[in-house]
C-alpha cells in the first residue's frame, strides 16, 4: 500500500478526470493522497475534492510564487480554514529562488505565517524549498526555536546539509519521481541515510513524472515508480517501503485517522 502524499488533483490535467486518476491509483496500489493548496483563496476547491472522495485529504496554504499575491492572509486565516475536518495539513508554503516570482522577503513572511498555524494547530506543514537551502536552514532553525513544530519537506532536491539540519529538527523528507532521474545522484545519496521513520513518497503531480513516464502528465498513480527506486536505492523490497511510508504518512498527518 502505498500514498501520495503530495499531488494537485485540481490542476487541468487531473480535474477533468479525477474519477479515472482515482481508479488508476487504486489499480496500481495507492491508497490514498493529499492535494495540496498553492492558494489559499481556492480553498474551497480542494475541500470540494477532498469531501467527494473518502481517500484524499487536502491542505490549506500559498506556494511561494504566489507569497505577494496572498500576504494578506494571516496566520488566523490558516487556522480557521485548517479546521475544515478534510484538511490535514498547512502549506504548501517556502522558498523558491530558482523562479524568484515573488520578492523574498514576501516569501519569508509567508513562510513564517505558516510556520505559525503549523505550530498552533499541530498540522504538518508542507515545505516548498529550491535553491534557497541556507536561508531554509537558519529560518528553520530559527522558529523552531520559538517552539516546535511537525514539517515536511516536500519534493527533496536540496543538498545533503539541508536534509540533515531538516532530520536533526525533527522533520521529514518527501521524494518524488525525481529519484529515477539520470542526475540526481546527490538526492538518491540523500534517501540512503533518511532514517526508516522519517520519509514519505510523493508525485506532485501533474509535474515530475518519474521515469518511465518523465515527460508525461504525472498522476498519483505513478508515484509506484518513484516507490520502486526509492526501494531499490534504499536496499529493501517494495512492500516494506510501503508499509514504512504509509506508517510515517500516517504519524505525520494524524488527523487522516490513519494511525
Amino acid at each position: 500500500m502505498l500514498i501520495d502524499s503530495h499531488c494537485h488533483l485540481d490542476f487541468e490535467a487531473m480535474a477533468n478526470d479525477l474519477d479515472g486518476v482515482l481508479a488508476r491509483a487504486a489499480a496500481a496500489g495507492v491508497s490514498g493522497m493529499v492535494t495540496i493548496s498553492t492558494h489559499v483563496d481556492k480553498f474551497s476547491t480542494y475541500a470540494a475534492i477532498a469531501e467527494r472522495y473518502p481517500n484524499v485529504w487536502c491542505s490549506v496554504g500559498t506556494h511561494p510564487h504566489h507569497a505577494d499575491a496572498e500576504l494578506h492572509i494571516t496566520t488566523d486565516d490558516l487556522v480557521r480554514l485548517s479546521a475544515h475536518p478534510r484538511c490535514v495539513a498547512i502549506g504548501e508554503a517556502g522558498l523558491d529562488y530558482f523562479y524568484d516570482n515573488a520578492p523574498r522577503e514576501a516569501q519569508a513572511t509567508g513562510l513564517r505565517r505558516h510556520i505559525a498555524a503549523a505550530r498552533i494547530t499541530g498540522l504538518p506543514l508542507v515545505i516548498h524549498s529550491r535553491k534557497c537551502d541556507d536561508d531554509m536552514a537558519a529560518i528553520l532553525r530559527e522558529e523552531m526555536g520559538q517552539g516546535a513544530f511537525p514539517f515536511l519537506l516536500h519534493c527533496f532536491t536540496a543538498g545533503v546539509e539541508l536534509a540533515r539540519t531538516a532530520l536533526e529538527l525533527g522533520g521529514y523528507i518527501s521524494f518524488s519521481g525525481i529519484i529515477t532521474f539520470k542526475n540526481a545522484e546527490e538526492i538518491r545519496e540523500v534517501a540512503k541515510f533518511v532514517p526508516a521513520d522519517r520519509y514519505l513518497v510523493e508525485t506532485d503531480a501533474p509535474y515530475l513524472a518519474p521515469i518511465p513516464h518523465r515527460g508525461a502528465s504525472n498522476e498519483p498513480a505513478f508515484v509506484r515508480h518513484t516507490a520502486e527506486k526509492l526501494a531499490e536505492v534504499r536496499g529493501i523490497s517494495l512492500e516494506q517501503l510501503g508499509r514504512e511510508t504509509t506508517g510515517n504518512f500516517a504519524r505525520l498527518f494524524s488527523k487522516t485517522g490513519l494511525a
